[in-house]
């Protein structure tokens, strides 16, 4: 199926909050590499890469750009190790440096006059709801209905900037709400109201092709 090759976690949507260990092999390495211990910070690369590429890459959209991003990203975490709190998971912790980093870049490429809070609500003062969606099984329907998986992956890359990147640490990294909301540095309320937007207008798109 198409969901089991793009997005390992889709047919999942509203799986509640999946189980972490706070006190992980990253964060025994972070507060290793802290002390200094550069072998722990490499070991780190190595365990966080795919990740970290694979975000600033559904942000960026450019392959040279994404890998500059992430290498960069790497560098600033080095750099901002001591404010990591260990007793917290490390990858939020991490991407949301990656995503910070990727959304200087994307407002460097908007004149002064177009750029906007990439995380701005949509302006009709809606408020999110913490609400499991009750027709998350339609969306999944209509998933299992694509028959390639170019059809999901081309209608993620045309949803707003801010829903892609909640869909790939969901359905991608498999990223926990409590865990998203920590990167995006958002409520956990408005990681389920744009997964819940960004499945309607999956489900649109995908529907509207098998018509």
């Amino acid at each position: 199926m198409v969901d089991a090759v793009v997005m390992p976690g889709w047919a999942a949507l509203m799986e509640g909050e999946r189980n972490v260990n706070p006190v992980s092999e990253e964060a025994t390495l972070a507060r290793a590499a802290a002390a200094g211990d550069r072998r722990a910070f490499t070991r780190l690369v190595e365990l966080t890469k795919r990740p970290v590429h694979g975000l600033c890459l559904r942000l960026l959209g450019d392959a040279e750009e994404a890998r500059d991003a992430a290498q960069e990203s790497f560098v600033r975490a080095w750099a901002a190790l001591q404010s990591y709190d260990p007793g917290q998971p490390f990858a939020p912790w991490l991407l949301r440096i990656a995503r910070n980093h990727c959304i200087d870049l994307i407002r460097r490429r908007l004149p002064a006059a177009q750029r906007v809070e990439l995380d701005a609500e949509r302006g009709d003062g809606e408020r999110p709801v913490e609400i499991p969606d009750p027709t998350a099984g339609r969306g999944d329907e209509a998933v299992e209905r694509a028959q390639t998986t170019s059809a999901l992956e081309e209608a993620v890359t045309r949803l707003p900037e801010r829903y892609r990147e909640v869909v790939h640490l969901f359905h991608v990294e498999q990223m926990s709400y409590k865990e998203i909301a920590a990167t995006m540095e958002i409520p956990m309320g408005t990681v389920m109201t744009w997964l819940h937007r960004a499945r309607a207008q999956l489900r649109t798109e995908l529907q509207g092709r098998d018509a």
